[in-house]
């Protein structure tokens, strides 16, 4: 089952629709849920509705279905309660953390890092990266993220996978130039985290097949700027921390909301070969092999696109397409 959000100009929560598993038709469902947030609640009630109503949208018996537009979605969760973003693949942390002269806490080889992002405002699927300057270094990051309903505290990873309702992709927009002084403070991210964007639409775990095992996701995540191929990690691989750890790392000491969504961190393989999720890895990489690094930072008018696809080339969350726009305040 596919699920999106629509926009709409009397909900900042916007429009709850199912999607057809090939994305070209949705329908909408205001006697279930008006809103994805709301089906999440009340899963145990809204789950089999949802899964009903979705193979009448397969069976094409609905007259109500439209052609879905992938530009009309916004986030799934437009605003989510709780957003909080891992770093799952260490050979990732590795690199950024040699760009920026820090060391590797031996810590994160069995304990996850995860850090509390901004979950009052997601960014849609064609939503611009909106930056109000280039020298903050503006850098993009493919991520796999998983969707739960409420989980308790202190859960296991065993009891962690089975809390996992639906599984999408993002990019994790960070400004790499604040990272270091923020960090230096001891405090975590905040200014150098601006709006994360999310793929049209977020899945229940089943229409993923044998690419997911109930803990982490065994696909490409392909990334391209300006058109340019940037990598393709496959999310299986290399991940030190599965989305069970993640999460029964994030609810040690605490429940988690049902709505809570869990990020990987940058998806990163140790075989070079199949490129990188983000610019800083690719930055890193380069300077360990001439001495400098010779990419640039995302500048204004710069155009990012992450997709996933299934074994038969479909795309299976909607592509997202986004471009870097210089922030012009209101008025």
């Amino acid at each position: 089952m596919k699920l999106a959000t629509l926009r709409s100009p009397s909900s900042r929560d916007g429009n709850l629709v199912i999607v057809s598993r090939d994305l070209r038709h949705a329908v909408r469902v205001p006697d279930i849920a008006a809103t994805l947030q709301q089906a999440l609640d009340d899963w145990s009630r809204t789950e089999a509705l949802l899964r009903s109503r979705a193979e009448a949208l397969e069976a094409g018996t609905l007259e109500d279905a439209f052609d879905f537009d992938p530009a009309a979605a916004a986030a799934p969760l437009p605003r989510a309660y709780q957003w909080c973003d891992g770093s799952a693949y260490l050979s990732h942390a590795e690199l950024v953390r040699r760009a920026r002269n820090a060391e590797m806490p031996q810590s994160l080889y069995h304990d996850p890092l995860i850090y509390q992002g901004g979950g009052d405002r997601m960014a849609g699927p064609r939503d611009p990266i909106l930056i109000a300057d280039e020298a903050w270094g503006i850098d993009l990051e493919a991520e796999i993220a998983v969707i739960t309903d409420d989980v308790p505290m202190g859960v296991s990873a065993d009891e962690a996978a089975r809390h996992i309702l639906l599984v999408t992709i993002l990019n994790d927009v960070s400004l790499r130039n604040l990272i270091p002084s923020e960090l230096a403070k001891g405090f975590g991210f905040f200014q150098s985290k601006p709006a994360t964007a999310f793929a049209a639409v977020a899945v229940t775990p089943d229409e993923l097949g044998d690419a997911w095992d109930g803990r982490k996701l065994a696909l490409p995540l392909r990334s391209w700027v300006n058109d340019r191929w940037l990598g393709e990690p496959n999310g299986g691989h290399d991940m030190n921390f599965d989305f069970a750890a993640l999460i029964a790392h994030a609810a040690k000491s605490r429940e988690l909301g049902a709505g809570t969504i869990v990020g990987s961190g940058t998806v990163s393989n140790r075989d070079r070969a199949v490129g990188s999720s983000c610019l800083a890895e690719v930055r890193m990489l380069e300077t360990i092999d001439s001495g400098k690094p010779e990419t640039q930072f995302l500048r204004f008018g710069d155009r990012v696109k992450i997709d996933m696809t299934d074994v038969a080339g479909a795309s299976i969350f909607g592509t997202i397409e986004q471009t870097v726009v210089r922030y012009e305040p209101a008025g």
